[in-house]
């Protein structure tokens, strides 16, 4: 027994020397994995953002009746491109629904064709037409950030595009209701994109560059309505 109990006292003895000994080297590691993982930080990968949808080069006629609300969630991927990590390149993937409620009124002319009217003296309950899209930002992002600091500013300025996934248009009267689906809406459709801000609080424009309606006329008159939508973006992650 005495044998045993002078071997137990000089193995932990060894092994607290060990220990000492070895403590270094496992700081010294942690601290190379600590520098690696925050020398390799990223940023405001998830987005989503609320706006109010209004026309750009509409006619005068044509007026929004009601709020235009729209909604905007995805994944962008942030590629650092300078050592701080606070200039970046970003790409993503996300999803939108754009709803106008307004005094344009949109019928079935025949197969594949629509009958467009702006509504002036009619009364009438409800008139609408919504679209669902992908899209697909590219954003150039400045912004104060480093591995520790949460509250930041920053400015990402940038394109979007969007690909048409359905559409619908719905009118409803005292007398009449239509519902109709798949609009002559464009299935590509671009624009500026530009969000700044501070800490969760981002304001978020968009400026549409080319007209929603692929082959829309009132009258002999093309319909080359394009999109503003203005709002809150916040991120995440």
């Amino acid at each position: 027994m005495p044998f045993f109990s002078q071997f137990n006292k000089i193995l932990m003895k060894k092994s607290f020397i060990f220990f000492l000994l070895a403590m270094p080297f496992f700081i010294n590691s942690q601290g190379i994995i600590d520098q690696t993982i925050d020398s390799l930080y990223r940023e405001d990968q998830i987005y989503f953002a609320i706006t109010y949808n209004t026309f750009l080069n509409s006619p005068d006629e044509l007026i929004q009746t009601n709020f235009s609300p729209g909604f905007r969630a995805g994944f962008i991927r942030d590629f650092p491109i300078n050592s701080k990590r606070n200039r970046a390149i970003a790409i993503g993937l996300g999803y939108s629904l754009n709803v106008f409620v307004q005094n344009l009124k949109i019928t079935d002319q025949f197969e594949d064709s629509f009958n467009y009217e702006i509504l002036l003296n009619q009364d009438f309950e409800k008139n609408r037409f919504s679209f669902q899209a992908l899209e697909i930002p590219l954003e150039f992002r400045w912004r104060t950030s480093n591995n520790k600091l949460y509250k930041f500013w920053r400015i990402y300025a940038g394109l979007k595009a969007s690909y048409l996934l359905n559409s619908r248009a719905f009118f409803k009267s005292y007398n009449e209701s239509i519902s109709i689906t798949n609009i002559d809406l464009k299935k590509w459709q671009y624009g500026l994109t530009m969000s700044a801000g501070y800490n969760n609080w981002n304001t978020f424009i968009y400026y549409g560059l080319n007209p929603i309606f692929d082959n829309a006329n009132i009258g002999t008159s093309p319909l080359k309505i394009r999109i503003l939508k203005v709002g809150l973006i916040f991120y995440v992650l």
